[in-house]
């Protein structure tokens, strides 16, 4: 009976379909400036599952609030930033960029300054991959271009 159910198990598991499979690479956060109670992360996340994913939430114990964030004009050619609850979609066999003056990770309340070499521990929550846990490098010192892939392939 026992080896009944474990192939009946396995079968199963074969014939689902295969889900987002998540990776993160880049990865850097930063503050505007040393003491700075806020910070942000930047990285690309790739999917190179069949199926779209989408990247709903973020936690970190390195600051009190942790946002999907993304830069939106307002109207009058001012761009501000606005949470993004619905979060993220990944695309299947794509990738999706967070980076500066657009999509990224918010860090609000730091609990401790973002130094230069430190790493900080988030965990990123999708909807199909589940929870991804990163260390992500701090890097103060990293140019806007830096980490930008320009054209992205989907």
């Amino acid at each position: 009976m026992k080896s009944l159910i474990l192939a009946g198990a396995a079968s199963l598991a074969l014939a689902m379909p295969a889900l987002a499979d998540i990776t993160v690479q880049e990865a850097y956060a930063r503050s505007a400036m040393p003491g700075a109670k806020t910070g942000a992360a930047f990285m690309v996340i790739a999917n190179s599952g069949d199926e779209d994913d989408r990247l709903v939430s973020a936690t970190s114990d390195a600051a009190a609030k942790v946002e999907l964030h993304t830069h939106k004009d307002d109207g009058n050619g001012v761009m501000k930033m606005v949470h993004v609850e619905e979060g993220f979609v990944i695309p299947a066999q794509g990738e999706h960029t967070l980076q500066r003056g657009g999509d990224h990770v918010m860090f609000m309340g730091l609990t401790a300054p973002f130094e230069q070499g430190s790493t900080v521990a988030v965990t990123l929550s999708f909807e199909k991959a589940g929870d991804v846990e990163v260390e992500i490098p701090v890097d103060l010192e990293r140019k806007p271009e830096h980490g930008s892939h320009g054209a992205m392939s989907n």
